[in-house]
């Protein structure tokens, strides 16, 4: 599922940016980025992005930075729009019969929900909910978060391991409706691919002129969600 893929530059930095599935890689991400494709789920997406990051320490170049990107659900964000992930949380695991916390991997020393740099100024931030299910309708009522997808917990999980920093960008492709069919996540994509690409020229430059200590805590704080600097274009081509 990999492909061929390529790390980008970004001033002194080399960067790997990772996405899910080749339906998310439109056009105007094809003329910026050469991702790691993963493959969809937390399962495929650790694996992947674990072996790739073995090869590379291995080879003497491993990257300065992750980039994760793709499409993501939400019941009340601005449909098409890209945010900067604020936070991720992993919704699979629950071992509260145990006494621990929902969220909480037993055994692990990790929080239930991880904070991620949120490196853009301007652009919007989000609580991100990453699990190996695809909801729809009424499951958002259980999930404490503004959006959900499949693949940036394990892909922050991956990066911890090699103390690889990780930068999330997801745009929202679904969820004011019931998902009954791939079409119902597919047909907005080729939006969600113009303003992801959008907000990497964004990203791109302040990783160029400031380097990793764009990612300082110290920068951007937390923003209202439903505020998007980049507007979504939903009129079908």
């Amino acid at each position: 599922m990999n492909g061929s893929w390529s790390l980008q530059t970004y001033g002194d930095l080399s960067v790997l940016c990772v996405m899910a599935a080749p339906a998310e890689y439109g056009p105007a991400l094809r003329a910026r980025i050469q991702p790691l494709i993963t493959g969809v789920g937390p399962v495929e997406a650790a694996v992947a992005l674990s072996a790739t990051l073995a090869r590379l320490e291995a080879a003497g170049h491993p990257p300065d930075l992750i980039v994760s990107l793709g499409s993501c659900g939400s019941r009340d964000l601005e449909h098409a729009a890209v945010y900067q992930v604020a936070s991720v949380a992993y919704r699979d695991m629950d071992a509260s019969v145990l006494g621990f916390e929902k969220g909480v991997t037993p055994l692990l020393d990790l929080p239930p929900v991880m904070s991620l740099p949120c490196p853009v100024p301007g652009l919007p931030t989000a609580r991100l909910s990453t699990g190996a299910n695809v909801v729809s309708g009424a499951a958002y009522d259980a999930i404490d978060a503004d959006m959900v997808d499949m693949e940036t917990f394990a892909l922050l999980r991956a990066a911890q391991t090699f103390g690889t920093p990780l930068v999330a960008l997801r745009g929202v492709s679904d969820g004011r409706s019931e998902l009954t069919k791939l079409e119902d996540w597919t047909s907005t994509l080729h939006h969600v691919d113009v303003n992801l690409a959008e907000a990497m020229d964004r990203l791109a430059e302040v990783l160029t002129t400031q380097g990793l200590a764009a990612l300082d805590p110290g920068g951007p704080k937390l923003q209202d969600p439903a505020h998007s600097p980049i507007a979504p274009n939903l009129e079908r081509p």
